[in-house]
């Protein structure tokens, strides 16, 4: 399990596409010899998502839901209560280990919160599976525990990816970031995309970037403050559709609706919605269903094949990249 690659997803994405936050990247709908040859009436997983409130995460569970039903798997929803509620995560985690589930696939809060949750499911022989948040590989890996894989998308080319467009867009100027929670992996991979961007560019300057707590009125506010100390600023990024829309809110309340573009990530329904209305200027999309069912088979395939937690200790994560995408006012009909 060492292998880093980008993978397009193709049946996991195409049944779900009605639920789907992203279009399928395949265009084929051919099921997997391995997955095909899956007994999913026998396996039992537990699922624990960031909060239900969050689109791209109900999305997710959603489409899992769906599939597990065609697969006839069982498989049981968590959803953390709220995106600060560190501590509480690792509860649920731990509850689902004394649980009889033969695998979990997790999406942590922070790096970290849920290693310890990994650790010790590993010493019950459960498998796990990281969806999409990374889980500390290397805390992991020092508490002996082991992940069996992490589907997710790169989320430093995302960031890189939001920053082009808006430099294609404004052709040079003030820019500002809201971030996500501190301390958050995925948040810290899409800021540093597009900062290594922005400052790689002549003609742009990053004014301010600021932590949104990917909260949608702490976005509002933050964009806010950025509007009124900088009145030259031609653009926000946001590390999700959740903080854009609250940066949209302070746009339009400084009517800077015409001077202004705000690109958010995750391609939500909320957000794409925003868009074909002419507000949220853009957002890059991830395949949230795709990498959420990507991640349960995945689970169903390794306790398959009886892959023992324990017989791979110190071993690495197989990380699996799902590709991103742009989309704005022009191509959003083809993503709704």
């Amino acid at each position: 399990m060492k292998g880093k690659k980008i993978v397009s997803v193709g049946l996991v994405t195409a049944m779900t596409l009605a639920l789907a936050a992203a279009p399928a990247f395949a265009d084929s709908t051919t099921e997997s010899a391995e997955a095909a040859a899956i007994d999913y009436s026998k396996i039992k997983v537990g699922v624990l998502l960031k909060p239900e409130s969050n689109t791209y995460w109900s999305g997710m569970g959603a489409a899992i839901e769906k599939w597990a039903k065609e697969k006839g798997c069982t498989v049981d929803l968590y959803y953390a209560e709220s995106e600060s509620n560190i501590s509480g995560q690792l509860d649920q985690m731990e509850n689902m280990i004394g649980k009889d589930y033969d695998a979990i696939c997790a999406a942590p809060l922070s790096a970290s919160n849920l290693v310890q949750g990994v650790v010790d499911a590993t010493k019950k022989n459960i498998v796990v599976v990281n969806v999409d948040e990374q889980i500390d590989p290397s805390a992991v890996k020092d508490g002996g525990g082991v992940m069996y894989a992490q589907y997710t998308t790169d989320n430093e080319l995302v960031g890189k990816k939001a920053a082009d467009y808006i430099i294609e867009q404004i052709g040079s100027g003030q820019v500002g970031i809201v971030e996500g929670t501190a301390g958050n992996a995925t948040s810290q991979a899409r800021t540093d995309g597009a900062t290594k961007e922005f400052e790689a560019t002549d003609g742009f300057e990053i004014v301010a970037s600021t932590s949104g707590e990917w909260d949608q009125l702490k976005a509002q506010d933050a964009a806010a403050a950025m509007i009124t100390a900088n009145p030259d600023l031609k653009a926000i990024y946001c590390c999700n559709d959740v903080m854009a829309l609250g940066a949209v809110s302070a746009v339009q309340n400084a009517n800077k609706q015409d001077s202004i573009i705000v690109v958010g990530t995750d391609a939500t329904e909320d957000g794409k919605n925003s868009i074909a209305k002419g507000e949220e200027t853009a957002t890059i999309g991830q395949d949230n269903t795709g990498i959420g069912i990507q991640c349960v088979e995945a689970a169903c395939r390794a306790v398959s094949e009886g892959w023992k937690p324990a017989d791979h200790v110190g071993e690495d994560v197989d990380v699996e990249y799902v590709d991103s995408f742009l989309v704005t006012k022009d191509n959003v009909a083809d993503y709704q």
